[in-house]
């Protein structure tokens, strides 16, 4: 009967360390990237507007629920603005900080997420193409620890890829209709 219970007591001391390895250690992968490109039939000027004014993003991106703080005009460096999202089935929220803003060729934002160590960064690159845009969005996230980057090795990121490009198609459908 000892020898039982001492194999039980191995048992969970072996799962609570294999826990605790998964939830602390950093991941073993460098961050993921995600790119999708569009040429949307209006010009640079016009889709920055719209692509870096918070208040759209519901408007077209699948992952974005609701924005709070400054949403009404074109974000400049140091402004921020908290997001509600959910993303491959997660919710949660997110502050975005401009990083980076070349009017209207390039804009950035950094998010840390509000309750996690996780984050990432979205960059438009806007340039002409014959009398419209080509529009690069480019999200690059890391996973807080390696039970998380496992995840996103087994899923996570095809949703993820997928929710972007469908987000991409919906900001072509709404610049094109108006």
């Amino acid at each position: 009967m000892k020898r039982i219970a001492l194999r039980v007591s191995i048992a969970i001391a072996g799962i609570a360390a294999a826990a605790i390895v998964l939830l602390l250690a950093p991941p073993l992968q460098p961050d993921t990237r995600i790119v999708n490109e569009v040429t949307i039939a209006r010009p640079p000027q016009q889709v920055y507007d719209y692509v870096t004014t918070p208040a759209n993003w519901p408007r077209w991106h699948p992952s974005s629920l609701a924005v709070r703080g400054a949403t009404d005009h074109p974000l400049a460096v140091g402004e921020s603005v908290v997001e509600d999202f959910v993303v491959a089935g997660r919710r949660g929220t997110v502050t975005w900080t401009v990083v980076a803003r070349e009017a209207p060729a390039r804009w950035s934002i950094d998010g840390k997420n509000v309750g996690s160590r996780g984050g990432g960064t979205v960059t438009y690159t806007l340039r002409p193409e014959g009398s419209g845009t080509r529009f690069e969005r480019v999200l690059t996230y890391h996973m807080p620890n390696l039970l998380a980057a496992i995840l996103d090795n087994f899923g996570v990121r095809e949703r993820v890829a997928a929710e972007s490009a469908e987000a991409v198609a919906r900001l072509k459908a709404a610049m094109e209709k108006s």
